[in-house]
C-alpha cells in the first residue's frame, strides 16, 4: 500500500488542476456592500483596500485588525459593529495579494512588506503618533509578530502598539502539519475584482504561501518579540481548529508565552472564530481590552 501522503498528492494534482481552471465566482451583496464601504490608498503602486469606520462617541482607542489566509478583512464582518461601539475608529485592510487589493504577478510576497503596508495605512490615516491596539488572525498574527519586533526595537516609522490580541496562531504557529492550510467558512472573501484574480494561478499560490517558509526562518525573531513584549497580549482560541490542534498549540502557546492571557472559546469552535462564534470572540477580545 501506498504511502498515503503519496495518495493524496495524487488526489490533489488534478483537484488543483480543476480549481485553477474555475472562473471566479460572482461577488455576493454582503461583499459588494463591504467593498463599497471602503476606500483605497497606494503603497508602492499597488492599490491596498482599507475599511474605516468611526465609532464611540469619547473613546480615543483605536483598533487595527489584521487577516488571515486565504481570505481578507471581511473575515471581521460579523464583530465590526460591535468593534465600533467601543472603539473610535475601526480599522481594517486587505493584504496585498488578498480580497480587494491588487495581486501583483511575478512579485515576492512576504511577511515584512504586508507590515510595512500596514504602517503606510497607519500613516496615510494620520494615526502614526496615536498608540494602536492591533487584533489579529492567522497570517494576520505573523504580521502583528513582525510589526511588535519592529516596535520594540524602536525602528523608523513602528506602529505605536497599545495591546495585541491574537486569534489561532501565534507563537508555535508553523510547528502544526497543517499549517498550510486552503480555506474556511470565507474563501469567498478573498474574491477580488481588482485588476488581478486571486488565488488562480500555481506561480501565484506558491509566491504567496512562501510565508510558511518565512515562518520557520524568522521563528526567532517573531516569537522572541511575543517573549521580551511588555505590551498587553491575548490569544483567542477555538479548540477545535485542525491547524493549531488541541490541546498541543495551546500547552505550546502557555508555555512559551506564560504571561499572556487566553481565552479559550467553545469546545465546537474552530479556525475561523470571530465568524464562528462573533459574540463569545467579542465579549473576550473587550474584556481583554478592559482589563488594563
Amino acid at each position: 500500500m501506498k504511502e498515503w501522503w503519496v495518495q493524496v498528492g495524487l488526489l490533489s494534482v488534478p483537484l488543483l488542476a480543476i480549481y485553477l481552471n474555475i472562473p471566479p465566482p460572482q461577488l455576493s451583496p454582503a461583499l459588494l456592500s463591504w467593498r463599497s464601504s471602503g476606500n483605497y490608498f497606494t503603497y508602492r503602486d499597488q492599490n491596498i483596500f482599507y475599511r474605516d469606520s468611526t465609532g464611540a462617541v469619547g473613546s480615543s482607542d483605536i483598533v487595527v485588525l489584521l487577516h488571515g489566509f486565504p481570505t481578507s478583512s471581511y473575515d471581521w464582518c460579523k464583530i465590526w459593529e460591535g468593534l465600533t461601539q467601543r472603539f473610535h475608529r475601526v480599522i481594517a485592510l486587505d493584504f496585498v495579494g488578498f480580497g480587494f487589493s491588487d495581486k501583483p504577478r511575478p512579485h515576492r510576497y512576504s511577511i515584512f512588506e504586508q507590515a510595512s503596508i500596514v504602517e503606510g495605512l497607519v500613516r496615510h490615516l494620520g494615526l502614526h503618533h496615536q498608540r494602536i491596539n492591533l487584533l489579529s488572525h492567522d497570517y494576520g498574527d505573523t504580521v502583528a509578530q513582525e510589526l511588535l519586533h519592529r516596535y520594540e526595537h524602536n525602528k523608523t516609522g513602528s506602529i505605536l502598539i497599545n495591546s495585541l490580541c491574537l486569534s489561532n496562531g501565534g507563537a508555535g504557529q508553523g510547528s502544526s502539519p497543517c499549517t498550510g492550510h486552503w480555506g474556511g467558512p470565507t474563501s469567498n472573501a478573498g474574491v477580488s475584482t481588482s485588476r488581478h484574480h486571486p488565488l488562480r494561478n500555481s506561480r501565484f499560490l506558491f509566491s504567496i504561501l512562501q510565508y510558511i517558509n518565512q515562518r520557520k526562518k524568522h521563528r526567532d525573531r517573531w516569537v522572541g518579540a511575543l517573549m521580551s513584549t511588555s505590551v498587553p497580549l491575548h490569544l483567542i482560541y477555538g479548540p477545535l481548529d485542525p491547524v493549531n490542534p488541541h490541546p498541543e498549540f495551546l500547552q505550546l502557546y502557555k508555555k512559551v508565552l506564560p504571561t499572556s492571557t487566553v481565552s479559550v472559546l467553545d469546545d465546537h469552535i474552530s479556525h475561523y472564530p470571530q465568524l464562528e462564534d462573533p459574540t463569545g470572540f467579542l465579549n473576550a477580545y473587550l474584556n481583554f481590552i478592559n482589563s488594563f
